[in-house]
């Protein structure tokens, strides 16, 4: 954990100065990073992630089970019915990405943007597919009741009831779960995330791949927005990736993250040009022992 009050260094120790230089060391990108004397340990990573709350995209088309390679099971899993084979419906008839069998005039988006000259845009529902994405013969296809508009229309939870039966997609959306997004619709868009769901479903993404057990994680602030329990949620998902071998850096003032860090770096003592030094580092309780640590006075009344 890297922490410490706002402007006191911590993005740009991390996100300026290791990710760059991570990014450079181990994929050969030219992108400067901000100076520093030397870092060393690469020998134990092979990959660099990094998880911040940059936006997912600007495609209205793309949502968090696109993102999250989680449709392509679910696509599957419709293709795979008796109905679908009898009228030959494969998974690519219910592909956002290829035109035919999805609503053209919104381009699966389910939505039309009306530009108001001086006033802002706005979204109104589509008049040909009346915002159910694809084409009358597509939706005609059902799983188990429900046609492939009113699943995108399911949160991530009523998903896991649906599709208990089906692996590859059940295990995608656990993480999802796990990082506290079971509230999410699987077809909300990607350009209506917050900053802080947009990292969970970077996270979900990523934590759905194989690792080597030597990959770098780098978050920025993942519990924004997150309720205690599922910030607890998410903290079990980190102590994952750690078990299995991986580093994870996380940028955050939360307690609960921070007490349950192997390693925890302060830097202050204020923002700005008066900030950039270490005040403290070390195990939770090293720190907590620190003389005027912030996060240490509070770290002392929560171990």
């Amino acid at each position: 954990m890297v922490t410490g009050v706002s402007g006191s260094g911590k993005s740009s120790l991390i996100f300026d100065i290791l990710n760059l230089a991570a990014h450079q060391y181990l994929n050969g990108e030219i992108e400067p990073p901000g100076e520093y004397d030397s870092i060393t340990g690469w020998e134990h990573i092979d990959k660099v992630i990094t998880i911040d709350q940059q936006h997912l995209g600007r495609i209205p088309r793309s949502n968090a089970a696109t993102y999250s390679d989680t449709f392509t099971p679910i696509r599957e899993a419709f293709a795979a019915t008796p109905e679908a084979k009898k009228n030959k419906v494969t998974a690519r008839h219910f592909s956002f990405n290829v035109p035919g069998d999805r609503c053209e005039p919104c381009e699966v988006a389910g939505t039309l943007t009306v530009k108001m000259h001086f006033l802002p845009e706005v979204e109104v529902r589509c008049p040909v597919c009346r915002g159910r994405r694809f084409k009358r013969e597509t939706l005609a296809v059902k799983y188990r009741g429900y046609d492939i508009s009113q699943v995108l229309d399911m949160t991530v939870e009523e998903a896991l009831n649906l599709f208990e039966d089906v692996p590859s997609a059940i295990s995608r959306l656990k993480v999802m779960s796990d990082v506290g997004l079971g509230y999410l619709q699987l077809g909300q868009p990607v350009t209506t995330l917050s900053g802080g769901e947009a990292q969970r479903v970077k996270l979900a993404k990523e934590l759905g791949r194989r690792t080597t057990g030597r990959t770098l994680y780098l978050l920025d602030e993942p519990t924004t927005g997150l309720h205690p329990a599922d910030t607890a949620h998410l903290l079990l998902v980190l102590q994952r990736l750690v078990d299995a071998g991986n580093s994870v850096i996380v940028v955050k003032h939360n307690l609960d993250l921070v007490k349950a860090a192997d390693w925890v770096i302060e830097l202050g003592p204020e923002g700005g040009i008066a900030g950039g030094q270490l005040l403290a580092e070390g195990t939770p309780e090293d720190v907590a022992k620190v003389k005027g640590s912030c996060t240490g006075q509070y770290l002392k009344k929560v171990l």
